[in-house]
């Protein structure tokens, strides 16, 4: 699928703009947590998707 790095990078952007957003709370609350962990997570699997589809050509 060519989209799927696409999609997890767009997504690990939307959790980080949410992060950023809810950190006037302040950082160590726990849904800015949440979302830098899924923001972690969606960078993570896009990269891992790029590099599966450089491997195979």
């Amino acid at each position: 699928m060519k989209s799927e790095p696409l999609f997890y990078f767009l997504t690990g952007i939307l959790f980080t703009y949410f992060a950023v957003h809810t950190a006037d709370d302040g950082i160590w609350d726990i849904t800015t947590m949440l979302f830098i962990l899924i923001a972690t997570f969606d960078f993570g699997a896009g990269i891992r998707s790029l590099r599966k589809k450089t491997s195979r050509s």
